[in-house]
């Protein structure tokens, strides 16, 4: 056990980090060291796969969404996400995608850590997208082809660019107007955008297709006539049952990579494959057990859909950099409690509780 963490949440609570403040973090450290450095810390985590105890995540699915519960822990940490997914959230003032997490200690459950993970799960998001292609795409891509341009859109973006080197973005959206934000939002960052008319336009030279598209739907976002030998495709928007982005035939074309495969296997792209139909995990590559891309030819597909394992890692480096920041607010989340014993204390004078009269006799029967 971490006893000055332990110490500290008994003298002072737990530290929460608000959503105002992880974008004034996010913005003192840069964009591009916030996604390095939770790619790092995602990679060191998956390289001791084996060390979590694992699940997959908990859901409570509507006709206008799903709202999420993901837990995973090691010997030292417990962490856990709610998150929702509703596209239709929009037209109501709402992000699609809302979320917040605790870190605690698996010791004594003391919740050390309360975040927003809105914000930070569209980093970690995007940090996982481009160590997988880091991992698994042809080296030299530098043309990615991003359909979908929502919320997610530009965190992919900066995220190929400065993790996989990324030059060159081709971009497309059913709405004009997200691909116009996308556009406006990354002016001076040194890629090169062009705003594309179709998925076939925007897909056509790219090394790379990150799909990150909302619509809670069995989607064809990528055909394979689409598809050419030796791309890489990142398969980001279909997260839950009944949510597709990629025509079956791509998938028994390709060598398919995920993050945990009994939960990829009810909510990723393989939902509707057989049983037995081949998938690598990727923490499998990162260890060196199983092999990444065969040949420049041949198509790889991440199909990604977040785990537990890449929040907990988030989490991880939002409080180790909030901490060295000197970010956030402490706050009695729990009971601090002068005689642990003692709950009801916390109440004092209680109306109806006559703390001098003797303890009540028992009622003839």
């Amino acid at each position: 056990m971490n006893n000055t963490a332990i110490t500290q949440f008994r003298d002072t609570g737990t530290l929460y980090l608000s959503a105002p403040e992880a974008a004034e973090l996010v913005r003192r450290l840069g964009l591009p060291h916030c996604l390095q450095h939770m790619a790092e810390h995602i990679r060191a985590d998956f390289l001791r796969w084996a060390n979590f105890d694992k699940t997959a995540r908990v859901a409570a699915h509507s006709k206008n969404g799903v709202i999420e519960l993901m837990p995973v822990a090691d010997d030292h940490r417990y962490s856990f996400k709610y998150v929702n997914g509703h596209p239709g959230n929009t037209r109501l003032g709402l992000s699609t995608v809302m979320a917040f997490g605790v870190l605690a200690d698996v010791d004594t459950g003391a919740p050390l850590f309360l975040s927003e993970l809105t914000l930070t799960t569209a980093l970690r998001t995007a940090a996982m997208s481009a160590l997988a292609a880091k991992t698994l795409a042809r080296p030299g891509s530098r043309v990615m082809a991003l359909i979908g341009n929502g919320a997610q859109s530009e965190f992919q973006a900066l995220a190929f660019q400065h993790l996989v080197g990324i030059e060159a973005l081709r971009v497309f959206d059913v709405d004009p107007a997200a691909s116009a934000k996308l556009v406006a939002n990354l002016q001076g960052s040194g890629l090169q955008i062009t705003v594309c008319q179709s998925t076939a336009e925007a897909v056509h030279g790219a090394d790379i297709v990150t799909t990150v598209t909302a619509d809670k739907a069995m989607a064809l976002i990528l055909t394979p006539d689409m598809i050419q030998p030796g791309m890489h495709l990142n398969a980001v928007g279909g997260d839950c049952p009944g949510k597709t982005e990629l025509h079956g035939d791509i998938l028994n074309a390709a060598k398919v990579f995920v993050e945990y495969e009994p939960q990829s296997r009810m909510e990723g792209e393989i939902q509707h494959q057989p049983a037995d139909f081949a998938v690598t995990e990727l923490w499998q590559v990162l260890r060196g057990e199983r092999a990444g891309r065969d040949s420049a030819e041949q198509v790889t597909v991440f199909d990604s859909v977040g785990f537990a394992l890449e929040d907990f890692s988030a989490l991880r480096f939002m409080m180790d950099s909030a901490v060295a920041l000197g970010m956030g607010e402490h706050i009695a989340l729990i009971p601090q409690l002068a005689d642990p014993k003692n709950l009801f204390g916390t109440l004092g004078r209680v109306e109806g509780v006559n703390r001098s009269a003797q303890p009540a006799t028992a009622l003839p029967g």
